[in-house]
Formats: C-alpha cells, sequence, structure tokens
C-alpha cells in the first residue's frame, strides 16, 4: 500500500501573500510483511520416560536442537525424532541421522575408537594441585 500526503499552508495577510509552506509526506506500507515470514520451528515436547531408549535419543535430540543454529537443522531434528517416536526409524540410524548436529566426528576420524590417555607424574600433579589451593587461598 502507498499513502502520499501533500499539503500546502499559504499565510496571506492584507491580500499580500507572505509565504507559503509545501509539507510531503511518503508512507510505504507492505501488507503481510509479518505474515510473509515462516514460523520458527519449535523444540518438540514428546519425551516418553517409560522407554528408556527413546528417552536417551530425545535427551540427545534436546542438546542438538539447543545447539543448532539453523531453522532447517531444527526442521531436520524434529523429522528424525517424530520417526523415531513412530518406530519408522530405529535408533541406530537416528544417531547416525543426528550426528551432525551433535558436534560429533565420525568413526574414521576418531582414530579406530582408541582415546587418547594423557598422563601426569605424582609430583607433577602434587605441584599443580598445590599452586592452584595456594592462589585460592589468597582470593580469600
Amino acid at each position: 500500500m502507498f499513502v502520499c500526503f501533500l499539503c500546502y499552508v499559504a499565510l496571506i495577510i492584507k491580500g499580500r501573500l507572505l509565504f507559503v509552506v509545501s509539507c510531503q509526506a511518503w508512507e510505504i506500507m507492505v501488507e503481510g510483511s509479518e505474515e510473509s515470514k515462516p514460523a520458527p520451528v519449535e523444540k518438540l515436547l514428546i519425551d516418553d520416560m517409560s522407554n528408556f531408549q527413546y528417552h536417551a535419543a530425545y535427551m540427545a535430540y534436546s542438546d542438538a536442537y539447543d545447539k543448532t543454529s539453523s531453522e532447517e537443522g531444527k526442521k531436520q531434528l524434529n523429522e528424525n525424532i517424530v520417526a523415531l517416536q513412530q518406530n519408522k526409524m530405529d535408533c541406530q540410524t537416528f544417531y547416525r541421522n543426528i550426528s551432525q548436529f551433535r558436534g560429533e566426528e565420525g568413526y574414521q576420524s576418531r582414530g579406530y575408537g582408541r582415546t587418547m590417555i594423557r598422563t601426569q607424574k605424582k609430583r607433577e600433579w602434587r605441584r599443580k594441585t598445590q599452586k592452584q589451593q595456594r592462589i585460592q587461598r589468597h582470593r580469600k
């Protein structure tokens, strides 16, 4: 919708035109601008405490949903949890589908499932803890 207002004000004293003031106001209104925006995707609250596997999957879904910022990703997460609830998908497929949103790497990038263990000598550990305790003691 496009609206234009135009007004003139003239000051006439004793038959003489002293000044003319023109005023223009332009207003452009776009109808339906709020309606054209898609509704934000909301987190589904369909947790089932009696089914442990589904409850664990829902917790993983919830964490992934909170970490995801894209609307498309949230929509995919919702579709996966609904499919799992309706038994159209098994748990293994569900976790595989949401792994990209959880920030996990694939099996190959983890080094064949081996974890790296960092060790520390007992003397180094004692010095480190004593230093931390000393710092905390003097902060008070």
